[in-house]
C-alpha cells in the first residue's frame, strides 16, 4: 500500500486560482467595455463634424462667390468649366428640396447643393450626379443633406441639416453636445418621422431616428 505522503492529490481550483482567473476575466470585460465606448464616442464625434461641416461649406461658398450653394443661379460661371457645367439654382436665397431627395435628371437645390460645393473644391465626392455614390452620407453611412423648410415643429433657422438613421444613444450625445441635451426643443430636434419631435427621456437607445440641426 503507497505511503499517504506519495497519494496523489485530489485536482483542483484553489481559492487564489480561481481569484486571479475573475480578475483576468475582469481586466478583459472592461478592456472590451473600453473599447467599444471609445468607438462610440468616435462615432458621435464624426456625425458630429458632419453638421458642422455644412455651415462652413456654406459660409465659404457664399465668401467666394456670393451665392447660396444649390440656389446658385450662376453655378455654370462659378464652379462650371469647359467640361463640366453644374445645375443651377434659381436664385432666391431658398434651398428648395428635402434633404433627402434622389438624384434624378432634374435634381432639387437640396442635391445641387452638393454639386456646387464639391465642384468648388470645399466637400468631398463626385460632381457627376450620375455616380452611384454622389448621394452624400453620414459617418454611419446614412444620408445626410440640406434644406430651407423647417423640419420639425418649433425648431428655428435659416437653413436645416437633417440626417437619418442615427441610433437614439447617438442621437442624444449629439444634441448634447451641439444643442441644449433636450431632443425636442432648440437648434437640434430628433425624431423618428417629420414633423414631431421627441423628448430625450423618450429616445430608444437602439431604435434609429433622423435627427436634424437649424442654422
Amino acid at each position: 500500500m503507497p505511503h499517504p505522503h506519495f497519494a496523489r492529490r485530489q485536482s483542483g481550483f484553489t481559492l487564489i486560482e480561481i481569484a486571479i482567473v475573475l480578475v483576468i476575466i475582469g481586466l478583459l470585460l472592461g478592456g472590451i467595455l473600453k473599447g467599444q465606448e471609445l468607438i462610440n464616442s468616435a462615432r458621435v464625434k464624426n456625425l458630429a463634424s458632419d453638421f458642422r461641416n455644412i455651415p462652413v461649406f456654406i459660409y465659404g461658398y457664399q465668401d467666394k462667390f456670393k451665392a447660396l450653394p444649390g440656389d446658385d443661379k450662376a453655378a455654370a460661371t462659378h464652379v462650371g468649366t469647359t467640361t463640366f457645367t453644374p445645375g443651377a439654382g434659381d436664385g432666391d436665397g431658398i434651398i428648395e428640396g428635402n434633404w433627402n431627395d434622389a438624384v434624378t435628371a432634374t435634381p432639387s437645390e437640396s442635391i445641387l447643393f452638393w454639386q456646387h460645393v464639391r465642384a468648388a473644391g470645399l466637400a468631398p465626392g463626385p460632381t457627376d450626379l450620375a455616380a452611384g455614390d454622389f448621394p452624400p452620407n453620414n459617418a454611419l453611412g446614412a444620408r445626410i443633406g440640406i434644406q430651407s423648410t423647417v423640419p420639425f415643429t418649433g425648431m428655428t433657422g435659416t437653413y436645416f441639416i437633417c440626417s437619418g438613421s442615427i441610433p437614439g444613444k447617438f442621437a442624444k450625445q449629439l444634441d448634447s453636445q451641439l444643442d441644449d441635451g433636450n431632443t425636442a426643443t432648440g437648434s437640434m430636434m430628433v425624431g423618428t418621422t417629420l414633423p414631431t419631435a421627441i423628448a430625450t427621456g423618450s429616445i430608444v437607445d437602439s431604435t434609429a431616428y433622423i435627427v436634424c440641426m437649424g442654422i
